[in-house]
């Protein structure tokens, strides 16, 4: 199926890039993961409806309704973009239309990542090179605050992660590289691919 076919599936409207330039020097503009590309994640990286995922820098949410109807999972999304969130929140009640019981599963919140409350469900991260790797780091810093409160195995999701991501992620945190998942064009440019780094649960 294309973009378009999934939305019309899940009763959504999430296709579109955003238009005109950002003005933040410390986000970038709004591009949602292709459904193909979702589909190649969670063939090799599973995700049960045990797991709370958060997608920082959701848009319109599609990744949000496609964890709940594909896998089953919770989620929440952390838009900054007022216009973006309203988007997501129209989805939503679009998406419960045809989903009564995913009120409770699926929240958006209108906030800067690093504003974000981090819960002790919240245990997989999602990051499509949403902003700056300073703004990375702060929210990152709370994730592991979060993990050494409550103690729970924490994984991050990496789509066309930057190089600053990463060497942050490797040299700076107890996060370690479990898989790498290459994408079709990857050849072309070695971003495009998934990477999951984990940090295990604390004793």
């Amino acid at each position: 199926m294309n973009d378009p076919a999934y939305d019309s599936q899940l009763n959504i409207v999430t296709v579109g890039h955003q238009q005109g330039f950002n003005d933040s020097l410390h986000h970038n503009r709004y591009e949602p993961t292709p459904y193909d590309l979702l589909d190649t994640l969670f063939e090799h990286y599973p995700v049960i409806p045990e797991d709370q995922l958060v997608d920082v820098g959701c848009g319109k949410g599609r990744l949000n309704f496609y964890v709940h109807h594909f896998l089953g999972a919770k989620s929440a999304g952390i838009e900054m973009n007022p216009v973006f969130y309203a988007e997501a929140l129209e989805n939503k009640k679009r998406y419960l239309e045809q989903h009564k019981d995913a009120e409770s599963s699926i929240s958006f919140y209108n906030c800067l990542a690093q504003d974000y409350q981090v819960a002790d469900q919240d245990n997989k991260f999602y990051f499509f090179n949403p902003f700056s790797v300073e703004v990375f780091i702060a929210f990152l810093n709370q994730v592991m605050r979060s993990a050494e409160k409550t103690p729970r195995t924490v994984d991050v999701v990496l789509f066309f992660g930057s190089q600053e991501y990463g060497d942050y992620l490797e040299m700076s945190t107890a996060f370690q590289l479990v898989k790498e998942i290459p994408l079709p064009d990857f050849h072309k440019d070695p971003r495009e691919r998934f990477l999951i780094y984990r940090l295990p649960k604390m004793d």
